[in-house]
C-alpha cells in the first residue's frame, strides 16, 4: 500500500499556543468527518436494495467494509488527537524538561501526519461511494425511462 505525502508542508512546528490551535482545528474536522461517516452510512442504507444487485455487490461490499473499518480508525484518531492536545498542558507549565517542547512537536507530527494519512483515505472513500450512488441513480433512471 502507497502512503500519499500530501499536505506535509502543511504541518508546520509552531510555539505552543499555535500548536494548541493547529490540534483544536485537527479535532473539529474530525468530528465533521464523523458526521460524514454517518452521513455515508446512511446514504448506503437507502440505497441498499440498489448495491446488492449483481452488478454492484462485490464493490458495495468492499466500500461497506471499509466505511467500517475507518470509522474505528477515526474514533483512534479522535482519541489520539484529545489526548495529545491534553498533553499540551504539560508543556505550557512552569517546570522547565529538557527537550520537552522538541518532543511535544515531534508527537505533533506524527498526529498531525496521521490525520492527513486518515483524511486522503476518507476522501477516496467518499468519491467511490459518491461514484457508484450516481451510477446506481442513472441506472434507476433508465429504467424508469423505459417502462
Amino acid at each position: 500500500m502507497n502512503k500519499e505525502h500530501t499536505h506535509l508542508k502543511f504541518i508546520k512546528f509552531h510555539n505552543p499556543e499555535e500548536l494548541h490551535q493547529d490540534t483544536l482545528n485537527s479535532i473539529s474536522h474530525l468530528l465533521f468527518k464523523r458526521d460524514e461517516l454517518d452521513f455515508l452510512n446512511e446514504l448506503i442504507k437507502e440505497y441498499t436494495i440498489d448495491l446488492i444487485s449483481e452488478k454492484t455487490f462485490e464493490e458495495s461490499k468492499a466500500i461497506a467494509t471499509e466505511l467500517v473499518e475507518l470509522k474505528k480508525e477515526l474514533k483512534v484518531l479522535l482519541f489520539k488527537v484529545e489526548e495529545h492536545k491534553n498533553n499540551l498542558q504539560t508543556l505550557l507549565d512552569n517546570d522547565i524538561v529538557p527537550n520537552e517542547l522538541e518532543d511535544y512537536k515531534d508527537g505533533h507530527y506524527k498526529v498531525m501526519y496521521e490525520t492527513v494519512a486518515f483524511n486522503s483515505k476518507f476522501k477516496t472513500l467518499k468519491k467511490r461511494i459518491y461514484g457508484l450512488i450516481k451510477e446506481i441513480m442513472k441506472m434507476n433512471k433508465s429504467k424508469r425511462l423505459l417502462n
